[in-house]
């Protein structure tokens, strides 16, 4: 099946609060470059024109919505999320069932990742198109990375070529996505991310290798960091 004859729909989970980051505003409607990370986020998937629709599981009555003129396109749908990720990416899976067939693909974004570039979300639709299961960005670890036990002593370092970052978007067919995330939730198991929910369904999945700059924001200083990437990207 070529990419032409698959559908792609694109979830992005913002229901959370952003207990981490802190502060009274929830870090996706936080300035940066003065438009909200909410806004950055979408513009670019909005970029992809292959992608149908973008449905946006969150708070729809939080006022921060206002002020993000990405919503305004025919191709978002914000609807209700739920209290944690993976319940609001199965409230998206669920909003789709009517428009969506089983073998489409399902590309779901951090919020909190502005900085993800439309080569890189091409990269992964073109690396993806003829994989039967699907797959993630990943970048590789620069850093030496330590193994500490409970009392922050260190027990090993580990070969760091073996690990990677996950990143955002992943792709995945929709079904059985669909099915992974009701079975990863109805066993408690913990979903940090679709990924996690597809491994533990027994799914062996790809990945490809994104751009370093693609980081999630998740405390003040991320912010900084943001805005010296999009304006290296040549973003505003």
């Amino acid at each position: 099946m070529s990419r032409c004859e698959q559908k792609y729909w694109s979830i992005v989970p913002a229901a959370g609060t952003g207990q981490r980051f802190g502060g009274d505003v929830p870090k996706q409607f936080q300035l940066l470059n003065a438009k909200p990370v909410a806004q950055h986020t979408l513009t670019t998937l909005l970029s992809v024109s292959v992608i149908q629709k973008i449905v946006v599981p969150c708070d729809m009555s939080f006022e921060g919505w206002n002020q993000v003129e990405a919503i305004q396109s025919s191709r978002v749908q914000l609807i209700e999320g739920g209290s944690t990720r993976a319940e609001s990416v199965l409230n998206g899976l669920l909003s789709l069932v009517d428009a969506a067939d089983p073998n489409d693909w399902i590309l779901v974004h951090d919020m909190a990742r502005p900085c993800v570039t439309k080569e890189d979300i091409t990269l992964l639709i073109d690396e993806l198109k003829d994989n039967f299961v699907g797959g993630l960005l990943v970048s590789s670890i620069n850093e030496t990375l330590k193994i500490v036990d409970t009392s922050s002593h260190v027990i090993r370092t580990v070969a760091r070529e073996h690990y990677r970052k996950a990143q955002t978007p992943q792709l995945f067919r929709f079904q059985p996505l669909m099915s992974a995330m009701k079975n990863g939730l109805d066993s408690q198991y913990q979903l940090t991310d679709e990924a996690a929910a597809m491994e533990q369904a027994g799914y062996k999945i790809q990945t490809v290798e994104g751009r370093q700059d693609n980081i999630k924001i998740t405390c003040p200083e991320d912010l900084l960091i943001a805005q010296a990437i999009l304006v290296n990207q040549g973003q505003q």
